[in-house]
């Protein structure tokens, strides 16, 4: 199909400007004033707001967790990002512990997906292990296009030790590539989580005492100071606090390659939730916790000043019943929200028009920064010619209100509960393909594996 879209504001990480955007087959051809439709099929997007498709770097389905699996597979997951805007997600592949090797990890999650999804998708590999076979697998990984990696400083089946860590890292940036690091210090959370139990403090209202910002920003200095004697480029994933911000930022000032990605439940909620009656401080459970005020002062003014790169959603979902796992042990609560639907509705009702960030900024981070990051720009992340037909129309005037009864995930709780949105997203082209229109999928499973060359940024 052809389809030129007139009179839209086509927005980028430099400037926003009234253009028209021609469309033939999966691609862009023509971005400019005044087209000609020829034999286009012309649609009139006046007043609204032309984004490339949305990138979640950050993304968990159909993941085994506390005894449970997600509510959202790779099915009702990326129909929930395409209904947001989001046309690619980066999803976490992983190792398992007990000799297995990096390729049974990205062969499980292909079985996981392909087929099944409706946006774009590409996976990132966990690495739980490192020995010979490993290290030997890493080109390999790179060949069938993963070039991002995870490293994990908690949870007993994914931690590495900073002995494996510094080779890790230093493998990695040897072969161009990166790891993002989920930075918590497990020992002392161990310890808090031993304290809290013998005090017979059982409630979700416990879960941020014994994961506090302190042993994120620990963790976050020690990956850095090991990143730094490996002369590795890393990322800090899921940032939620001015502690480890600041690590961040003094890493950088030393010279070090630093990437930081936060998230909007980091962004828009306090950790009072945790503390809501009839256990309802469980739906939002997840690590690192959600923070205070003055973290998230903190997390948009780095926004604003273009510190972090990346917002993505951590997106691991699970319905009241699961989470219920732990309603006489709040560390038995599987850890996770749902996002992917709402991260570019709440960035822009929330940043945007507060006058925090601007459209343009918010472009950047869910947008062009990931695309580069990833290694996919400028075929993702641009509207330019030659780039993949992967269009937001986002409709700035359009208002309602988030609530599980109309969400698209398949969970009955939603994390951001009577936000209300000012604004919508109209339509969702993926790759050429018009596959949502006024809201609604019309258009699902034309979801393809995306093979990623390495970082641009």
């Amino acid at each position: 199909m052809k389809y030129l879209l007139k009179n839209g504001t086509v927005v980028s990480g430099d400037k926003s400007e009234k253009l028209d955007v021609l469309v033939d087959g999966e691609k862009i051809v023509n971005v400019g004033k005044d087209l000609e439709a020829g034999d286009a099929e012309v649609i009139d997007v006046e007043g609204k707001l032309l984004f490339p498709g949305f990138i979640d770097g950050h993304t968990h389905f159909d993941l085994e967790v506390a005894g449970t699996v997600t509510a959202d597979d790779f099915e009702t997951g990326t129909r929930a990002a395409l209904l947001g805007g989001t046309t690619l997600v980066i999803d976490y592949a992983s190792q398992d512990k007990g000799g297995h090797t990096l390729k049974e990890g990205l062969d499980k999650w292909h079985k996981k997906a392909d087929g099944k999804c409706s946006c774009d998708y590409s996976f990132h590999m966990s690495i739980v292990e490192w020995n010979d076979e490993t290290e030997a697998e890493v080109q390999d990984m790179i060949d069938h296009g993963i070039t991002s990696f995870k490293l994990y400083m908690t949870y007993p089946a994914m931690i590495v030790n900073d002995c494996d860590m510094y080779k890790i890292l230093k493998k990695l940036g040897e072969c161009g590539c990166f790891a993002g690091v989920h930075c918590e210090n497990a020992g002392v959370i161990d310890a808090l989580i031993s304290e809290a139990k013998k005090e017979g403090r059982l409630g979700p209202e416990n879960h941020p005492l014994v994961r506090p910002d302190t042993m994120e920003a620990e963790a976050v200095h020690r990956l850095l100071v090991i990143a730094k004697e490996a002369n590795a480029p890393v990322m800090v994933v899921h940032l939620t606090n001015k502690k480890a911000y600041e690590e961040v930022m003094n890493a950088r000032k030393n010279g070090q390659e630093v990437y930081a990605e936060t998230c909007p439940q980091y962004l828009l909620l306090e950790d009072s939730v945790y503390s809501k009656p009839d256990f309802g401080g469980a739906v939002y459970v997840c690590a690192p916790p959600i923070r205070k005020k003055e973290d998230q002062d903190c997390l948009w003014k780095a926004l604003a000043d273009e510190e972090i790169q990346t917002v993505a959603t951590d997106q691991c979902s699970f319905t009241l019943a699961q989470k219920a796992l732990g309603k006489d042990d709040f560390t038995k609560i599987p850890g996770g929200l749902p996002g992917v639907q709402t991260r570019g509705t709440l960035l822009y009702t929330y940043g945007v028009k507060t006058g925090k960030i601007t459209q343009e900024q918010m472009c950047k981070v869910l947008c062009e920064n990931p695309a580069k990051l990833y290694g996919v720009y400028p075929n993702k992340g641009a509207i330019t010619a030659g780039s993949d037909a992967d269009i937001v129309v986002l409709d700035p005037a359009k208002e309602s209100v988030i609530s599980a009864a109309t969400h698209a995930y398949n969970t009955d709780n939603n994390p951001f509960e009577g936000f209300k949105l000012e604004c919508g997203i109209d339509k969702v082209f993926l790759r050429g393909n018009l596959a949502v229109e006024e809201g609604k999928l019309v258009k699902e499973k034309l979801g393809k594996y995306i093979a990623r060359g390495k970082k641009q940024l």
